[in-house]
């Protein structure tokens, strides 16, 4: 409390310069003081509520910071301001965050892609070479004939096939309306990790009236958020459009729409276009939300619609969405 009387103080009594100094200290004595979870808290409401937006573009304020993802959603959002000098400390603190969110949730997204592409390659009427057979043993052991001492095997389960091209086609298109922040940094994370692997053919498009497709960007997730602009008006019909024109096999390809579809363009052009892609054989996932923050607002109209043209509509965690995605693949 002290040091933030003293950074209102200073706040009060001139400007930026004289300022600066006592905000850093303030900094530097909750992250000694107070564990890294209150630390981001008392952060965040620091930023909000004393107008440090401004001194964030300070190389020498933004190292004082503790990195997390509401510190990156606000260096996105102030991008175009950054100055060169802290720019460079910009990336390096948005790079330090991803790559802490990306060791946690790597693994399991390509654990979830590998085993739902497996379960849809499997078949049932197998050749010879291709019979798992601990699986069909397994879904066959009630027809065990036990005065023969036997299994009949009245279903065959197979082995997919090894995978020797694409397997599914995924676009991910997100709404970068400030509502959405949040679940612009974990869609631009989860679309560079899809698009290193192999099976998958990973397109990325970021959307408010106009659309910026930043899949040439995706192996730097770093380049992929200094390619976003926070803010802005929503035209999603014109988003679904442009994705319709990437998707060249329908029936292998899923198009997750991450949009709390508070629609600023034609409500009913996009309920047109997501069911002319349901009806080709998309698979269209809508995310009302992709973030930690809670039962999202969103417009429960527009979702209603959507879900009743044969889209799936949820709200999910970044947790959880390994499991959303395998769904979808599967």
């Amino acid at each position: 409390d002290r040091r933030a009387d003293e950074r209102r103080g200073s706040r009060r009594g001139g400007g930026l310069g004289r300022s600066k100094p006592g905000v850093v200290r303030w900094l530097g004595d909750i992250r000694r003081y107070f564990p890294k979870p209150v630390v981001q808290i008392l952060q965040r409401d620091a930023v909000e509520r004393l107008d440090l937006r401004q001194m964030l573009l300070e190389p020498e304020l933004l190292q004082s910071i503790e990195p997390d993802i509401h510190l990156v959603t606000l260096l996105v959002e102030l991008n175009r301001f950054l100055p060169d000098e802290t720019r460079a400390t910009a990336r390096q603190v948005i790079a330090t965050v991803l790559a802490d969110l990306e060791q946690r949730l790597t693994d399991q997204t390509r654990q979830a892609v590998r085993g739902a592409l497996a379960r849809s390659a499997r078949t049932r009427r197998p050749r010879p070479g291709d019979i798992d057979w601990p699986r069909t043993i397994a879904v066959n052991l009630r027809h065990w004939l036990p005065e023969h001492r036997t299994i009949v095997p009245e279903r065959l389960v197979g082995h997919g096939r090894h995978q020797r091209s694409l397997a599914r086609d995924v676009i991910i298109a997100v709404d970068q309306s400030g509502s959405m922040a949040d679940s612009v940094v974990y869609a631009s994370l989860f679309a560079c990790v899809l698009a290193q692997l192999p099976t998958l053919r990973t397109q990325f498009v970021a959307f408010d009236t106009a659309v910026t497709d930043l899949t040439a960007q995706l192996h730097d997730p770093v380049d992929v958020l200094f390619g976003v602009q926070l803010g802005g008006g929503t035209d999603i019909a014109n988003a679904l459009t442009y994705c319709q024109q990437l998707v060249e096999r329908p029936r292998q390809s899923v198009l997750f729409l991450i949009s709390d579809l508070y629609e600023g363009g034609n409500a009913d052009r996009s309920q047109r276009r997501v069911a002319e892609l349901v009806a080709a054989g998309v698979k269209v996932v809508v995310l009302l939300a992709l973030s930690d923050e809670g039962t999202p607002a969103f417009d429960h109209d527009h979702a209603g619609a959507l879900s009743a043209l044969g889209a799936t509509v949820l709200a999910s965690t970044p947790s959880e969405f390994p499991a959303v995605l395998a769904e979808a693949l599967s």
